[in-house]
């Protein structure tokens, strides 16, 4: 058999095996005060599956999560044969008004941790309240694309793009999106999902 028809069988195999992702958040991704089968990773896995993608999303979603939360619950959150994550956390930092220097350190520890087991990483960002004030938003939003940028990582720039601040997509506390909001941000992530998902190494 020839090398290249080798590898072109290789690929078919990993095309057709089903990818394990877990998606590590808060309530934005554990699905506050929605049915299970519309939070956010259903959803997404659903859309994925729609367009003839084999995957299977874990929802790792805590609410209440600040980035430190996900790091002290990593190991048992995110199992061994995992293919990636999709990492969703910082947004309750901010809104406890925290050190964004200590949201970056834990949020550069978890994707340290898990570029250690070999398990790419999709961050996906969040910006600041404006009402904590500019320097304060200047720096917290600046975490994730420096940190996109030093790690190498796959990024989408606003977790919340598209409905944040919308009435008709959130929920009265206007921080929780709806399950037509989570259909929306699933929408508008998802061809950062699938440029991810064209990045992660073979595996038989």
């Amino acid at each position: 058999m020839s090398q290249s028809l080798a590898q072109t069988q290789t690929q078919t195999q990993a095309a057709a095996r089903t990818l394990k992702l877990v998606a590590l958040g808060d309530s934005l991704t554990a699905g506050y005060n929605l049915p299970g089968s519309a939070a956010f990773p259903p959803v997404l896995e659903q859309a994925l599956r729609q367009k003839g993608i084999a995957v299977e999303i874990v929802n790792a979603g805590v609410s209440g999560d600040t980035v430190q939360g996900g790091l002290e619950r990593l190991d048992w959150s995110v199992a061994e044969g995992t293919d990636g994550v999709i990492l969703e956390l910082g947004a309750n930092d901010a809104l406890r008004g925290l050190d964004p220097a200590m949201t970056r350190k834990g949020l550069e520890a978890i994707v340290t941790r898990l570029k250690a087991r070999g398990i790419p990483v999709l961050l996906a960002g969040m910006y600041a309240p404006r009402n904590l004030g500019p320097d304060y938003a200047k720096r917290f939003d600046a975490i994730y694309p420096e940190l996109a940028k030093s790690h190498g990582l796959v990024l989408y720039p606003f977790f919340l793009e598209g409905i944040a601040g919308n009435r008709a997509l959130n929920q009265p506390d206007l921080l929780h999106p709806t399950a037509e909001g989570v259909r929306v941000i699933v929408r508008n992530i998802l061809p950062t999902v699938e440029r991810f998902l064209s990045t992660l190494p073979a595996k038989p």
